[in-house]
């Protein structure tokens, strides 16, 4: 917490972790027998997290930790695609990451089986076309019907999976978290989970997720990173290429945090020597390098030297290049002479068309300027040689390109005319380290606290804590004393220091005096859903029959891709009849009884009043089906 004495100029630097490829694990081979272990996928926005649905004792942690992008240049193929860490600095190529979410559902389901090849290839499944394991995955609270249907699909069809099962990762950490403090089901409580785009309010009663009144507030992490660099770029405008977004998310995971009361903090860094002692100046990378300084006299002699050298290698690779080209130039009009004098006619003058000459005696005076220019280049080559510590720098016969300027300087150029200060006079000292340093002060509390106060970003919805009101109070008292007995806190975005003590005063202001409430924070509020989900696949292992909590090929051919096989930390299935309109029937005429012609009348009359009958029956009931 900001509270704490420490000392003063506290001066970070940029970590920039750059990542490494995730390795490729072999499969145990008693994954395999006697039933194939489940596969646990934490598909997370931010991070996805996958492992094998093993005891503690063997894996203590998920093998596979990556970001949820892929980064693929246009017109590469499938297979250059570079999934999560197989992107070692995330901002070259920002502007190529996609993600398979859309807020906190996915909807590019591509990009999802990119993931999927990628977490199957590193933990060691070599089966071509089929992935003999259960998985167990994780999906958004209230998730709708059409995005599970295209990933049961995408499980089913794609790599043949014998089961599947899907649950909230809020209630797999609700319920993981319960278990480690000994809780008895079934569990009363009220879940708030903020991840990297969403968060949200669970409300949970008797052990099932009360799914009407789930919320879902769209502000999070990065939100809180987007509205971090906007601030500092504002701020230090001379530094926007170095405001990086993965700067930004390490500025709000190191050194953010949440004020228990907002404004009464903003009053202490009113305060200067509160501003000093707590202000983060996070050092940028530079050079110390300071253009146009003092040079000593031997300094600018040898520089001096370097460029006469520099010039005389220059100038003799140019006489010796130009007397090639004229030395070959040369011996072709020769050769063309030479035909003249072997009577060659025809053969000499497609040869002068070809050098662009009109006569004999024209050739001969280019023969000749040509012997001449090859005699003086060969002579000042000669003579440059034995010439030490000479150039001719005037020689220049031909214009030179752009890239050799320093030719064209010259040799005998004056001396620095600037005058040298004397040692006694003093000198300002310019501190370039201060110059590329942020200075974090106040937005190390201001870019949380738009999870309670959405408005500072330019969201025009309800806080974090006010939606929580709102959905408290659509319980009666008793539930509600029942829900916040058990507050529970999860999701990567509630890990900065202060949340839980700011979530307590929040209650303790809405609700009435002298109330009870409980709040807890997740032991680990990242990756507790991942161990909840792997508590849960091995207590209910898919046997020979149906399951509870799975989802078999045949119930997927059968029920359809949305089916939802419920249990404690899924959500509420909700099946949804859809009833297609019938295609209208093109009027069939007016049939005519062959009787007689007073009875054809009448018929004609019936037909007619129970055509105009269905017209406004048809009129009043928008979809009619037979």
């Amino acid at each position: 917490m900001a509270s704490k004495e420490e000392p003063v100029c506290q001066i970070f630097s940029f970590q920039d972790c750059k990542t490494s490829p995730d390795p490729i694990f072999e499969l145990p081979a008693h994954y395999l027998s006697p039933t194939s272990a489940p596969i646990v996928i934490d598909n997370g926005s931010f991070q996805t997290r996958a492992d094998w649905a093993a005891p503690a004792a063997e894996v203590a942690a998920p093998r596979l930790l990556f970001r949820s992008v892929a980064a693929r240049s246009r017109g590469a193929a499938r297979s250059d695609t570079q999934i999560g860490n197989d992107i070692p600095n995330l901002e070259p190529l920002r502007w190529l990451l996609k993600s398979q979410f859309d807020r906190n559902v996915v909807v590019n389901f591509e990009i999802q089986e990119l993931i999927f090849d990628h977490v199957f290839t590193h933990l060691g499944i070599t089966s071509e076309g089929s992935v003999n394991h259960p998985i167990v995955l994780t999906e958004a609270s209230c998730n709708p019907l059409h995005c599970r249907q295209m990933m049961s699909e995408l499980l089913f069809e794609c790599y043949q999976v014998p089961h599947v099962s899907y649950g909230v990762d809020g209630l797999y950490s609700f319920y993981h978290n319960n278990a480690q403090r000994n809780l008895q089901p079934p569990h009363t409580g009220i879940i708030l989970s903020s991840g990297y785009h969403c968060s949200h309010i669970l409300p949970v009663i008797n052990g099932r997720l009360d799914a009407v009144n789930c919320k879902r507030v769209n502000v999070a992490g990065s939100q809180a990173a987007s509205y971090l660099q906007r601030l500092l770029q504002l701020k230090y405008p001379g530094h926007l290429a170095a405001i990086t977004l993965s700067r930004m998310e390490e500025l709000l995971h190191e050194h953010s945090y949440t004020a228990v009361d907002y404004h009464e903090e903003l009053e202490k860094w009113r305060s200067p020597e509160y501003y000093e002692r707590e202000v983060h100046r996070m050092q940028l990378p530079f050079s110390g390098k300071v253009p146009g300084g003092c040079v000593s006299v031997e300094e600018r002699q040898e520089r001096r030297a370097q460029q006469l050298r520099r010039l005389q290698e220059i100038n003799a690779r140019r006489r010796e290049e130009k007397l090639l080209q004229d030395q070959e130039r040369l011996d072709r009009l020769l050769a063309v002479q030479e035909l003249l004098e072997d009577g060659l006619l025809d053969q000499f003058h497609k040869s002068l068309v070809e050098l662009n000459m009109d006569s004999a005696e024209e050739l001969q005076s280019y023969i000749n300027k040509l012997q001449l220019a090859v005699e003086q280049g060969r002579q000042k080559l000669l003579h440059s040689d034995t010439a030490e510590g000479k150039t001719e720098v005037s020689e220049l016969e031909q214009p030179m390109d752009e890239g050799d300027g320093v030719a064209l300087m010259d040799p005998d150029f004056p001396e620095d005319t600037l005058p040298e200060k004397t040692a006694n006079v003093a000198q300002p000292v310019f501190n370039m380290a201060e110059y590329h340093q942020l200075f974090v002060g106040t937005e190390r509390l201001r870019c949380p606290e738009i999870l309670f106060q959405p408005s500072l970003s330019g969201e025009d919805q309800m806080g974090l804590m006010e939606t929580l009101q709102y959905v408290l109070a659509r319980y009666t008292p008793e539930q509600q004393e029942a829900l916040v007995s058990n507050v529970f806190l999860t999701g990567g975005n509630m890990q900065y220091p202060g949340m839980k003590d700011r979530v307590e005063r929040e209650l303790r202001a809405m609700r009435p005096f002298q109330s009870h409430f409980k709040v807890t924070m997740a032991s680990r509020p990242a990756l507790d859903a991942w161990y909840g989900a792997r508590d849960w696949a091995l207590e209910h292992l898919p046997g020979g029959g149906a399951a509870e909590g799975w989802i078999s090929r045949q119930e997927y051919e059968e029920k359809g891709g949305e089916y939802l096989s419920e249990h404690g930390s899924s959500n509420v299935f909700i099946p949804m009849k859809i009833v297609k309109p019938v295609p209208a029937r093109p009027a069939e005429p007016s049939v005519t009884m062959p009787t007689i012609t007073g009875t054809t009348t009448a018929v004609t009359t019936v037909t007619s009043a129970l055509t105009a009958t269905s017209s406004a029956v048809t009129a009043d009931v928008p979809m009619v089906t037979s």
